[in-house]
């Protein structure tokens, strides 16, 4: 639980424009759709991916490292990282078990025979969009344990989409859909509160000091 007493200090420490922003942004956050990347080669791609999670207001981002074990591209993020959480694996077995425990249907994006196209996609249960490397796509562990598979209409000479970009269309299309029903797709209050204090203590730069002066005062 949150010590709502110790968030409302910290944000003493903040202007009310940032706590503005706070709220704002946080009413438009959903943890109804996720994002699952696989082992991209290209760095700049994951954390394009990122960026674009948190501009259409994905708080979760799902990094699959199996052979690729590489930092965030924080210019490319452009301070992405700070605002939306990144959960790191080792394998893709371990994050569809996790994402499936917490409820989310598995999506492969991949001009699979049987994909379906992106604007007859079913938004009313919870999905994790994975994507894949630049060349070879997802594993065939993903598509073999995909609920369902997804794919954006090209009509053009080119049957592919850089990563980046297909995550874009793909994630703005779903955010869309989604605030358009009637589902609740909102975070829930506790989630709200534990957002305000994660991107209180990232924005304070004294933080460490300012925590151990409240905990002595407080004891």
């Amino acid at each position: 639980m949150i010590n709502e007493d110790l968030l409302e200090h910290l944000e003493s420490y903040l202007t009310e424009r940032r706590k503005m922003l706070f709220s704002k942004v946080l009413a438009q956050r959903t943890r109804h759709f996720t994002v699952a990347v696989e082992d991209v080669y290209q760095l700049h791609n994951t954390s394009a991916v990122l960026r674009s999670c948190d501009v259409f207001g994905l708080q979760d981002v799902h990094v699959i490292e199996e052979r690729l074990g590489k930092k965030m591209d924080r210019e490319i993020a452009m301070g992405a990282q700070k605002w939306v959480d990144i959960h790191r694996y080792n394998d893709t077995k371990s994050c569809i078990a996790r994402l499936r425990s917490e409820g989310y249907r598995i999506i492969a994006t991949t001009p699979h025979k049987d994909s379906q196209y992106l604007q007859d996609f079913d938004v009313t249960e919870k999905a994790a969009f994975f994507f894949g490397k630049e060349r070879e796509g997802l594993s065939e562990e993903v598509l073999s344990e995909a609920d369902e598979f997804l794919k954006i209409p090209m009509v053009g000479f080119t049957e592919s989409l850089n990563i980046s970009v297909s995550a874009a269309i793909t994630i703005q299309h779903a955010t869309t859909k989604l605030r358009n029903s009637n589902l609740a797709w909102e975070l829930t209050a506790e989630e709200i509160l534990e957002k305000r204090f994660d991107w209180c203590k990232k924005s304070i730069r004294s933080i460490d000091d300012i925590l151990q002066r409240y905990q002595k005062t407080h004891s």
